[in-house]
């Protein structure tokens, strides 16, 4: 659909602006999870804000945006699976982790730049564990708080608790990736050892 659409496109184009029509014939048709990040921009604008604000929220230290961010992300996801699915495509978990990293670099970076809005042609990687790295740490809370001052205390170890648990959920997400990585590792190793075993097969006179 996408290359017929385009030709039509371009022929439209030619008639008054040949200039744009090329540049219409250069785009590249998207990956799958690539459009549909971008099919999230026209048809989920609402998750897609909350994604961005809440990365921003993140990015500036607002722990208190963590959780608004998960929810924000995997509502993305879900509504993803559904838009690869309704157009007769497969969901499955490698094209899904594709959207997840795609959107986390969105997140990550802020925006599209230097793609506008809903026209990616390729998957962004992630900065890091689910788009996490870059985005700052809390201040430390001073080792002391005085002790005649018990909101200080309180709030000292209100900060400490939501450092905990700022570090547990990277840990986790970081510990989720590499045990991803493990499984694609494995795989791939095993598909090396089948083609190798092919490969001395066919070497052995007949």
């Amino acid at each position: 659909q996408f290359v017929a659409e385009r030709k039509r496109l371009a022929a439209e184009l030619k008639t008054g602006d040949k200039a744009a029509a090329k540049a219409l014939m250069e785009r590249r048709r998207p990956t799958v999870s690539a459009w549909a990040v971008d099919q999230l921009h026209w048809q989920a604008r609402a998750e897609m804000d909350a994604m961005f604000d809440t990365a921003a929220r993140l990015r500036k230290g607002k722990l208190d945006a963590q959780a608004a961010h998960r929810d924000a992300m995997t509502a993305l996801r879900v509504r993803a699976a559904s838009i690869i699915e309704e157009a007769g495509h497969t969901a499955n978990e490698a094209t899904l982790r594709k959207v997840t990293n795609t959107l986390a670099a969105l997140a990550a970076a802020g925006g599209w730049d230097p793609d506008a809005p809903g026209t990616l042609a390729e998957d962004r990687e992630a900065p890091g564990f689910g788009g996490m790295v870059g985005v700052p740490l809390a201040a430390p809370a001073p080792a002391h708080a005085p002790k005649h001052d018990h909101a200080a205390k309180k709030k000292e170890q209100e900060q400490r608790k939501a450092e905990r648990d700022r570090i547990a959920f990277v840990l986790k997400a970081a510990k989720a990736e590499l045990h991803a990585k493990q499984r694609e590792a494995a795989a791939l190793e095993q598909q090396i050892e089948d083609l190798e075993a092919q490969l001395d097969a066919l070497r052995e006179p007949g």
